[in-house]
C-alpha cells in the first residue's frame, strides 16, 4: 500500500489517496483524508528508441532508464537486425526478459536500410511477418524508405500490408517530407513521425492526423522547435529519445523532457499525457496508467518540477530510483557479425583530380547535414585534410567482407589532431572514422577491428578505446562503468582533439545513415539522400 497525491491524468485532478496493490496489479484507488509531499503518477515511455545506440544491451539499457521514472520503450531493434537479422531482433527480446523493465519491440521494416549500402543481413516480408506475429512486437518499425513509401515499391507496400492485415501501427520517417508527396505517405497508413525538424513541418503532420515525437537524443534534437505545439496537439504528441547514448542515459531520460516543458509554459496534465498515456494508447502496450486493474507500472516523487527524484514501480515491486536499479542481471551472451582484417595505411590515401570536391557538413545535435563544394588541399599529388578550414577525411570500412575503403571529406567536427572512429554507425553498422591524418585513421579503424566492435579515438597522449562486442554495437557490461567509460572517451576528443561537438561519437554514428539528407557516406561512396543516388567527390 502507498499513499500520496495521486495525479489523475484523465480527469485533470490531484487528491490524496490509498493505492493498494495485489498481485502486481492496483487493486484499488481510495480517496481519503490526509496530506502528503510526494505524489503519485503514471510512469514514463520513450515513444521511440534504439536502444543499440546507448551502447548497452536491454537488460543493462533498464538499469539505468529506472533511475529517471521510464517504465517502458518503444524499441525499434532495427541496428542489430542490420547486423544479425531476425536473429538480432529475438536476441534484445530474450534479454529484455531478463529484467523487470517493459521492451516493447518493433518488426523493422528497412533492413537493409536501403540498396545502397552492405548490411550484415536482411529482413523480407516473410520474417516481418514471423515477427509482427510474436507477442512482444507491437509494431511495424519507422518506415524510411519515405521514396519506396511515395512511389508503391512493392517490398515496401507487402511490409505495410503485413502491419495492416494484423492490425498494428506503423512508425514512420519522413525527414523532410511535405506536400503531395507527405499526403501520400500518411494514405500508406504510416502513423508516426520523429523526424520533424521545425513546427511548420510538424504542423502539416499533425493536421494530416500524424502522431508527432518530439525528440531529443544525444545528437538529435528538436525540442526547442517543436514543443509549441503540446499545448495545441496534447493528444498527438509524444516524447522521445530515439538514440541515447550511455552518458546522457546515466543523467536522464524523458524525465528532462517533461522538466523542460513544464519549463516552457505547457500545463502539468497535458505534459503528463505526452510522456505517460499517448504512447501506451497508440501502441497498445500492457503498462499501468495508475488506474484500478492496471499493472502496478507507477512513479513516486516530491519534485513535480524536475522530476529527478523519482522512486520507480514495475508491476507492482520498486525497480530503482535516482540512486540506481534495484534490480541486477545475469551477463548475456555475445553474438556478432564482424570480419576483421589489415586495413593499409595506403588505403586511406585520395589521389587529386582536376575540379573541386564535395564536402559533408555536419550540423552539431543534427541527423541531417548539409554540404558544399570547395577547392582541396593538395599535397604530393593527394587530397589532404585542411584543418585550418576544419575539412577532414572520412573513411567508412565494411566490417562484413573485404571490399575498398569509401573515403570523403567533412566540416563540422573541429578535430585538431587525431581522428575518432566508430563501429555504431547506423544503419549497417559498417566502421565510420574521422580524422586529420591516414595514421591517425588507420589507428583508430584497427583498434575498432581488434575490438571486433567499438569505439576508439587516437591523440598524442595514446589510443583509447571502449569495445563494443555484441553485435559490435553493445555491451554486456556494467551500465554505470560503460556510462563512465564512454564519458571519460568523449572528454578526450573534446579537450585533447578539439572537437567543436557536444557529442562527437553520436554525431559520427549518423554519418554514413543514408537515408538522411543530404550528404552522407556509405560503405560504397558518397550518397545525396535528397536525390538517392550515388556521387562523386569531385566536382568537374
Amino acid at each position: 500500500m502507498i499513499e500520496g497525491n495521486v495525479i489523475d491524468i484523465p480527469n485533470r485532478e490531484i487528491y490524496f489517496a490509498r493505492v493498494e496493490i495485489c498481485e502486481g496489479r492496483i487493486a484499488s484507488i481510495t480517496r481519503c483524508d490526509g496530506n502528503s509531499s510526494v505524489y503519485i503518477l503514471p510512469g514514463f515511455v520513450d515513444a521511440h528508441v534504439h536502444v543499440e545506440s546507448s551502447m548497452l544491451v536491454p537488460s543493462q539499457f533498464a538499469r539505468l532508464a529506472v533511475r529517471h521514472g521510464t517504465v517502458a520503450t518503444v524499441s525499434d531493434p532495427h541496428e542489430i537486425a542490420n547486423v544479425l537479422g531476425i536473429g538480432g531482433v529475438k536476441y534484445m527480446i530474450e534479454d529484455g526478459k531478463r529484467v523487470p523493465f517493459k521492451f516493447y519491440f518493433g518488426a523493422p521494416s528497412c533492413v537493409p536500410a536501403t540498396e545502397f549500402e552492405t548490411a550484415g543481413a536482411r529482413v523480407d516480408v516473410e520474417q516481418v511477418r514471423e515477427l509482427l506475429e510474436m507477442p512482444d512486437v507491437k509494431y511495424l518499425a519507422e518506415m524510411m524508405n519515405y521514396p519506396g513509401v511515395i512511389f508503391s515499391d512493392s517490398l515496401v507496400t507487402a511490409k505495410l500490408d503485413v502491419a495492416k492485415q494484423l492490425g498494428l501501427p506503423v512508425d514512420g520517417h519522413a525527414p523532410g517530407v511535405r506536400g503531395d508527396d507527405l499526403e501520400t505517405y500518411v494514405k500508406a497508413g504510416i502513423s508516426t513521425d520523429h523526424e520533424s525538424t521545425s513546427r511548420e513541418e510538424a504542423l502539416e503532420k499533425l493536421n494530416l492526423g500524424m502522431k508527432i515525437l518530439i525528440r531529443e537524443g544525444s545528437a538529435a534534437k528538436n525540442f526547442e522547435a517543436l514543443i509549441s505545439l503540446l499545448p495545441e496537439f496534447p493528444e498527438q504528441i509524444m516524447f522521445c529519445s530515439d538514440d541515447k547514448h550511455p552518458d546522457d542515459l546515466f543523467v536522464g531520460h524523458i524525465n528532462q523532457l517533461v522538466a523542460r516543458a513544464l519549463q516552457s509554459g505547457a500545463e502539468l496534465f497535458d505534459v503528463l499525457r505526452v510522456a505517460c498515456i499517448n504512447p501506451v494508447e497508440h501502441y497498445g502496450l500492457d503498462v499501468g496508467l495508475l488506474r484500478v486493474g492496471d499493472p502496478a507500472d507507477f512513479i513516486v516523487t516530491d519534485d513535480l518540477e524536475t522530476f529527478s527524484r523519482c522512486v520507480t514501480y514495475i508491476d507492482g515491486e520498486k525497480a530503482g530510483d535516482s540512486d540506481g536499479a534495484y534490480f541486477t542481471s545475469a551477463t548475456a551472451p555475445v553474438v556478432n557479425h564482424f570480419l576483421s582484417r589489415e586495413v593499409p595505411e595506403a588505403e586511406f590515401r585520395v589521389l587529386s583530380q582536376a575540379g573541386e570536391i564535395r564536402v559533408i557538413k555536419a550540423i552539431d545535435g543534427e541527423l541531417v547535414t548539409e554540404s558544399f563544394e570547395t577547392e582541396p588541399l593538395i599535397e604530393d599529388g593527394c587530397v589532404v585534410p585542411d584543418i585550418d578550414r576544419d575539412i577532414l577525411k572520412i573513411a567508412v570500412i565494411n566490417r562484413y567482407i573485404e571490399a575498398p575503403v569509401s573515403i570523403a571529406f567533412i566540416n563540422g567536427f573541429g578535430l585538431k589532431s587525431g581522428a575518432i572512429a566508430s563501429c555504431v554507425a547506423h544503419d549497417s553498422h559498417n566502421i565510420v572514422a574521422v580524422g586529420v591524418d591516414d595514421r591517425s585513421i588507420s589507428q583508430v579503424v584497427h583498434a575498432v577491428m581488434e575490438n571486433k566492435g567499438g569505439i576508439a579515438a587516437a591523440s598524442a597522449s595514446g589510443l583509447q578505446s571502449l569495445p563494443l562486442p555484441v553485435a559490435g554495437i553493445m555491451t554486456n557490461q556494467d551500465a554505470g562503468e560503460i556510462a563512465r567509460a564512454y564519458q571519460d572517451l568523449t572528454e578526450m576528443v573534446v579537450e585533447e582533439l578539439g572537437t567543436t561537438l557536444h557529442a562527437p561519437f553520436m554525431t559520427l554514428s549518423f554519418m554514413a545513415l543514408l537515408v538522411i539528407p543530404s550528404l552522407k557516406l556509405g560503405d560504397r561512396g558518397l550518397f545525396n539522400g535528397d536525390r538517392f543516388e550515388f556521387v562523386d567527390l569531385f566536382v568537374s
